[in-house]
């Protein structure tokens, strides 16, 4: 490998309108001695004619004119190595087969590729896959949103979801969509990476991830949302079991910050009522209602989701009223609102003390009223 030491300067070439790139003018390419006292960098010497080309996995066929590559700089005057010298000795030194890597480091491959040859290494394969473009089809950044995987992830996103969605974001396989991470193992190959840049769509992600949590496992599901439960003041282990809770919520949660935001009712009996609800079902003709409901509740043999929609179904045939005119006030109490899973899959899971409870305070709360 030949190195020479010089000037950190030394640009030179014509602009635009000449058509050759600006590279090292050579100014110190051959020195006769070193110039003591004088800050220099070293430089490694590239070849100034022939061909340096690479068949890249993903764009082809590949290759640059040595003539238009300068003398890179492979030491700073400060004594430290530079990046494209760095990375070529250490995938040298860890035996890399392949680089994989955005396809905005095409223009280092090739001054990269020479440094292997000069080192005497082995040089790796290269594939260089296509950019994230935002909707804009501009360069994804922090403007777009999130760009953190850890940031998605305290947005209650799941790792599968994103795993799936980024694998699929430049690579395909038929038609399908939907791909397990031993699928992903299987059917992925880098030759069927896509050449052009793949745009970074929030709709089809928060999609995948609503797919992931309602086809999730309860148990694992309750472990990951306990800690967006503890940053919303609730002890997951003070309530009803946390997985019951989850098997509620699934089947319309997208992410588990919306799963954790309907979960809290569950685990707080004092909530206040919502107002227009409170003032729409909270009416005189519902209390007979709720002391019947309290006392068939009290003495239900059958506390399932099945058991509890037949009390329901007998108390609407016996008064003569349709399930519509009892469940939205039973909901409201055991909820504060009009929106939650099933109202019998709620009393199934909060169990018969504390739904006993959440209807004997809404009456309480009627009185209150009258």
């Amino acid at each position: 490998m030949l190195l020479h030491r010089g000037r950190a300067g030394g640009e030179t070439g014509e602009g635009p309108g000449g058509g050759k790139k600006p590279k090292y003018a050579g100014t110190c390419r051959i020195l006769a001695a070193d110039i003591p006292g004088k800050p220099f960098v070293v430089r490694f010497r590239a070849p100034q004619d022939g061909v340096t080309a690479f068949d890249d996995l993903v764009k082809g066929p590949i290759s640059f004119n040595n003539e238009e590559l300068d003398d890179l700089i492979i030491q700073r005057t400060d004594g430290t190595p530079t990046d494209n010298f760095t990375v070529v000795v250490d995938d040298a030194i860890m035996a890399i087969t392949t680089v994989i890597r955005g396809d905005d480091h095409v223009n280092n491959t090739p001054r990269q590729i020479l440094l292997y040859e000069a080192l005497g290494c082995p040089v790796p394969k290269f594939a260089h896959v296509p950019m994230i473009l935002g909707a804009d089809k501009a360069r994804l950044s922090k403007r777009h949103g999130a760009t953190s995987v850890m940031a998605y992830r305290d947005m209650g996103y799941l790792p599968e979801a994103m795993v799936n969605y980024l694998v699929r974001l430049g690579w395909s396989h038929g038609d399908e969509e939907i791909f397990s991470l031993d699928e992903l193992i299987a059917k992925f190959s880098i030759e069927a990476v896509g050449r052009s840049a793949g745009v970074f769509n929030p709709d089809k992600l928060l999609w995948l991830n609503a797919h992931y949590i309602k086809t999730g496992d309860p148990l694992r599901l309750a472990a990951l949302l306990t800690p967006f439960l503890a940053e919303r003041g609730v002890d997951a282990g003070r309530g009803p079991d946390l997985a019951a809770v989850v098997r509620t919520l699934q089947e319309r949660a997208r992410t588990m910050l919306e799963m954790a935001d309907g979960a809290v009712f569950y685990f707080r009996g004092d909530f206040d009522y919502d107002p227009q609800a409170a003032e729409k079902f909270f009416k005189p003709d519902v209390l007979p209602l709720f002391e019947l409901l309290l006392d068939r509740l009290d003495r239900l043999d059958d506390w399932t989701h099945q058991g509890i929609e037949s009390l329901f179904k007998s108390i609407c045939e016996e008064k003569g009223i349709k399930l519509g005119q009892l469940g939205p006030p039973v909901r409201v109490a055991l909820c504060g609102g009009t929106i939650s899973p099933s109202i019998f899959e709620v009393i199934e899971v909060l169990g018969r003390d504390e739904t006993l409870r959440r209807i004997s305070r809404a009456m309480d709360q009627f009185q209150g009223q009258s």
